[in-house]
Protein backbone atom coordinates (compact mmCIF):
# COMPACT_ATOMS: atom_id res chain seq x y z
CA UNK A 1 0.00 0.00 0.00
CA UNK A 2 1.19 3.52 -0.84
CA UNK A 3 0.45 6.40 1.53
CA UNK A 4 0.28 9.71 -0.37
CA UNK A 5 0.65 12.73 1.94
CA UNK A 6 0.69 16.31 0.68
CA UNK A 7 1.07 19.46 2.77
CA UNK A 8 -0.10 22.85 1.50
CA UNK A 9 0.04 26.41 2.70
CA UNK A 10 -2.13 29.09 1.18
CA UNK A 11 -0.46 32.17 -0.28
CA UNK A 12 -3.09 34.31 1.50
CA UNK A 13 -4.75 33.15 4.73
CA UNK A 14 -8.19 34.09 3.38
CA UNK A 15 -7.73 31.38 0.71
CA UNK A 16 -7.17 28.45 3.10
CA UNK A 17 -10.78 27.27 2.86
CA UNK A 18 -10.79 27.72 -0.92
CA UNK A 19 -7.69 25.52 -1.12
CA UNK A 20 -9.23 22.88 1.17
CA UNK A 21 -12.52 22.85 -0.73
CA UNK A 22 -10.78 22.71 -4.09
CA UNK A 23 -8.61 19.77 -3.02
CA UNK A 24 -11.70 17.84 -1.91
CA UNK A 25 -12.53 17.38 -5.61
CA UNK A 26 -9.59 14.97 -5.86
CA UNK A 27 -11.62 12.55 -3.73
CA UNK A 28 -13.83 11.99 -6.79
CA UNK A 29 -10.96 10.25 -8.58
CA UNK A 30 -11.72 6.52 -8.20
CA UNK A 31 -8.23 5.06 -7.63
CA UNK A 32 -7.71 5.71 -3.89
CA UNK A 33 -8.73 3.34 -1.09
CA UNK A 34 -8.96 6.24 1.39
CA UNK A 35 -8.95 9.97 0.72
CA UNK A 36 -8.98 12.85 3.24
CA UNK A 37 -8.45 16.59 3.10
CA UNK A 38 -8.08 18.23 6.50
CA UNK A 39 -6.99 21.48 8.02
CA UNK A 40 -3.77 21.43 10.04
CA UNK A 41 -4.62 21.83 13.73
CA UNK A 42 -1.38 23.83 14.12
CA UNK A 43 -0.67 22.36 17.56
CA UNK A 44 3.04 22.06 16.73
CA UNK A 45 4.59 25.55 16.53
CA UNK A 46 7.35 24.24 14.24
CA UNK A 47 4.85 23.38 11.49
CA UNK A 48 2.31 26.15 11.76
CA UNK A 49 2.95 27.28 8.17
CA UNK A 50 1.09 24.20 6.86
CA UNK A 51 -2.62 24.91 6.36
CA UNK A 52 -4.08 21.88 4.58
CA UNK A 53 -3.11 18.20 4.47
CA UNK A 54 -4.16 15.66 1.84
CA UNK A 55 -3.88 12.02 2.91
CA UNK A 56 -4.69 9.17 0.55
CA UNK A 57 -3.99 5.46 0.36
CA UNK A 58 -3.45 3.54 -2.87
CA UNK A 59 -3.22 -0.19 -3.44
CA UNK A 60 0.03 0.13 -5.41
CA UNK A 61 2.15 2.36 -7.65
CA UNK A 62 -0.17 1.72 -10.60
CA UNK A 63 -3.19 3.04 -8.69
CA UNK A 64 -1.26 6.16 -7.62
CA UNK A 65 -0.10 6.73 -11.20
CA UNK A 66 -3.67 6.35 -12.49
CA UNK A 67 -4.85 8.88 -9.88
CA UNK A 68 -2.23 11.41 -10.99
CA UNK A 69 -3.04 10.79 -14.68
CA UNK A 70 -6.77 11.43 -14.20
CA UNK A 71 -8.01 14.64 -15.92
CA UNK A 72 -9.55 15.89 -12.65
CA UNK A 73 -6.09 15.82 -11.05
CA UNK A 74 -4.68 18.20 -13.68
CA UNK A 75 -7.77 20.42 -13.51
CA UNK A 76 -7.63 20.67 -9.71
CA UNK A 77 -3.89 21.29 -9.72
CA UNK A 78 -4.28 24.19 -12.15
CA UNK A 79 -6.96 25.77 -9.94
CA UNK A 80 -5.09 25.35 -6.64
CA UNK A 81 -1.51 26.12 -7.75
CA UNK A 82 -1.98 29.92 -7.95
CA UNK A 83 -3.48 29.94 -4.42
CA UNK A 84 -0.72 28.01 -2.67
CA UNK A 85 2.61 29.11 -1.28
CA UNK A 86 4.12 25.75 -0.27
CA UNK A 87 3.51 22.19 -1.36
CA UNK A 88 5.37 19.22 0.10
CA UNK A 89 4.54 15.70 -1.01
CA UNK A 90 5.59 12.23 0.12
CA UNK A 91 4.63 8.82 -1.23
CA UNK A 92 5.49 6.16 1.32
CA UNK A 93 5.23 2.38 1.14
CA UNK A 94 3.34 1.35 4.26
CA UNK A 95 5.28 -0.90 6.60
CA UNK A 96 3.56 -3.58 8.64
CA UNK A 97 4.34 -3.40 12.34
CA UNK A 98 3.90 -6.33 14.70
CA UNK A 99 2.78 -5.39 18.17
CA UNK A 100 2.79 -7.61 21.22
Amino acid sequence: MIRHIVFFSARHKEDVEVVRTGLLALGNIPHSRLFEVTLNSKVDPLSDEIDVVVYAEFEDDAALAAYKAHPLYAETTSQIKPLRELRYSADVVAATLKRN
